[in-house]
């Protein structure tokens, strides 16, 4: 495995590999890796011969600079997990590399990034698209991997694909949880340990949703969510949608799509937490 910093090394050592016919695998990480990161690489590396994972905090998609600022930077240990993963390449470029200069491009795909994550972090989509379509154009994956737990951007990643468009392939992975639930993530190191405890509840009350949501109205099953929240300590909910899986837009009955996911956003102490849970999938 081999760490590189610029995009020109990047490029030179992407490209007698291209010319040979070696497929490329992306996986787009902001690094602080956790066993989530490692089942996308595993499969990147199962899928492809050579596998590149960017390790970047990319500081055009946090609407909250605090936010930014504590966001985990681990790049040695990375570095060591990915290694042993089996990337080929790690490719951890300064901001300076990646923006000499303000990146101005707009994305815009409503409606599914004005609800939810759109709604709440302003900004946040088109700072995700600006970085992503540039790993795109550095790397030119044959596949990028991408994890569910970020449903959202999942979907609008896959937009932005289609609209462009990128030659590639989107891969969505299921998400990774800890034994008793929780939704890994890199903000996860933040919690204390009594939030991390507090944290379970939020998985708790969306596994308990889906059998609930067997014998009650999905409005019904939206409030069960809301008030499992906001008995629980330590928690505040920031929004509970459940959406077409597709769409991203709000359903009101559960015969109204054969694809509907309930998504969830609560913060733990200053930790913002996102999740989801599949109530219907056509899969």
């Amino acid at each position: 495995m081999k760490l590189v910093q610029t995009i020109n090394e990047l490029r030179a050592e992407l490209a007698p590999l291209r010319k040979e016919g070696k497929t490329i695998g992306l996986v787009p990480t902001m690094g602080a890796l956790h066993a989530g990161h490692a089942s996308l690489v595993k499969r990147a590396v199962a899928e492809n011969d050579v596998v590149v994972v960017s390790d970047f905090v990319n500081p055009t998609q946090f609407n909250d600079k605090n936010d930014l600022l504590k966001y985990p930077r681990t790049l040695d240990a990375d570095c060591k997990l990915l290694e042993e993963y089996g990337a080929t390449f790690v490719f951890a470029p300064s901001v300076e590399e990646i923006y000499p200069e303000p990146d101005t491009r707009v994305f815009s795909y409503p409606p599914l990034d004005t609800v939810m994550e759109g709604k709440y972090r302003p900004g946040h989509f088109n700072g995700v698209c600006q970085i992503v379509s540039k790993l795109f154009l550095i790397v030119g994956p044959t596949r990028a991997y991408f994890g569910e737990k970020d449903f959202q951007q999942l979907a609008i990643v896959r937009e932005m694909v289609r609209k462009y468009p990128f030659d590639l392939q989107i891969v969505g992975c299921p998400i990774v949880r800890e034994e008793d639930g929780l939704a890994l993530s890199s903000r996860n190191a933040r919690l204390t340990p009594e939030q991390r405890v507090q944290a379970l509840q939020i998985s708790k009350a969306l596994f308990t949703s889906v059998d609930y949501g067997k014998t009650h109205v999905l409005s019904e099953t939206r409030k069960f969510v809301e008030d499992c929240i906001s008995r629980a300590e330590g928690l505040c909910l920031e929004y509970f949608e459940i959406v077409d899986g597709n769409t991203l837009q709000p359903v009101h009955a559960w015969d109204e799509s054969d694809y509907i996911v309930g998504c969830i956003t609560v913060f733990c102490g200053d930790v913002r937490l996102i999740d989801n849970i599949k109530y219907k999938c056509k899969e």
